[in-house]
């Protein structure tokens, strides 16, 4: 198995990462959900009846789907089946904030923001980008991560599909419901895109000479050819103007995003970058640096 070092994951994932804080996820065309931000600020935490309603219930519920290392995935701790990951480590900063539990449930992508406004939870973390199309339906937190898109495909093809070009109307695959759909039909045309609901799922097309390219963010990319040496990630030169990985939750719901807010407002760089690379560690992306490497 192909492995690569902590330090050298960091070094991608750091890259990425925002100082929390910096910006609003709202862009232009979601002016009318984020009119209130300054107000938020202004929130009474201690008389608001939401999150008294939260503490009260003992519980903070989070929707995600868990098929995204490091961000959301299942792993064995103290064997039972567990949800981690990035996403996970910062809901739980809201819980522990709140002074309940976290419950996470787990479910397809695709239907997640439909079973958040059905009250199933109350919010949604699962690598979510805002787009003005979303913003219709849910508002958003403040952007806590920031990546960039890129391609997986096999390694002997690592010289063959290079630019965006060389994938024209090629078969391709990216994860139904997300963001990575538009880019693939833009550069593969969208008879050529497959949709699956899994990422293993698409991982495992590639594999099987299915398709020739997985579009994914670049973290996650970079997880999948840490830990397989027939797979590589490509930069393709997808152009995409995000506004970065944010929380979800019910449209109107302007006590719990303001706490949100607050709680990521309060985390330092340093502090979120490690969580991260964590998560990194538990997906089994990257190892510990050797001494060697330490000394560098």
């Amino acid at each position: 198995m192909k492995k690569v070092t902590l330090k050298k994951v960091a070094a991608i994932a750091m890259s990425m990462l925002m100082v929390l804080g910096m910006a609003a996820c709202s862009s232009d065309e979601t002016t009318d959900e984020s009119a209130g931000k300054d107000a938020e600020a202004e929130v009474d935490f201690e008389n608001s009846e939401r999150i008294q309603e939260i503490k009260d219930s003992g519980k903070l519920v989070m929707g995600t789907s868990a098929d995204y290392p490091p961000f959301e995935f299942h792993t064995k701790i103290d064997g039972e089946d567990t949800i981690v990951g990035f996403d996970i480590a910062i809901a739980q900063k809201v819980a522990d904030s709140l002074g309940v539990e976290l419950e996470v449930v787990d479910m397809a992508f695709d239907s997640l923001l439909i079973s958040l406004n059905n009250g199933d939870f109350d919010m949604v973390m699962a690598s979510l980008t805002p787009d003005p199309e979303r913003s219709k339906a849910v508002d958003f937190s403040d952007k806590y991560y920031q990546g960039s898109q890129v391609v997986l495909v096999r390694a002997e093809d690592a010289d063959k599909y290079t630019t965006k070009e060389s994938l024209e109307g090629h078969k391709v695959t990216a994860q139904k419901g997300a963001i990575q759909v538009p880019l693939a039909i833009d550069v593969a045309g969208e008879e050529n895109v497959v949709q699956l609901v899994k990422v293993g799922d698409m991982v495992t097309e590639l594999l099987n000479d299915k398709v020739d390219a997985v579009f994914l963010d670049s973290v996650i990319a970079a997880g999948y050819q840490a830990m397989n040496e027939d797979l590589v990630m490509v930069d393709i030169g997808i152009e995409y103007e995000s506004d970065g990985n944010c929380v979800a939750v019910k449209k109107g719901d302007t006590d719990l995003v303001a706490f949100i807010n607050d709680v990521l407002s309060k985390m330092s760089e340093d502090e979120i970058n490690q969580l991260l690379l964590d998560a990194q560690k538990v997906a089994g992306i990257a190892e510990e640096e050797s001494a060697e490497e330490s000394a560098e």
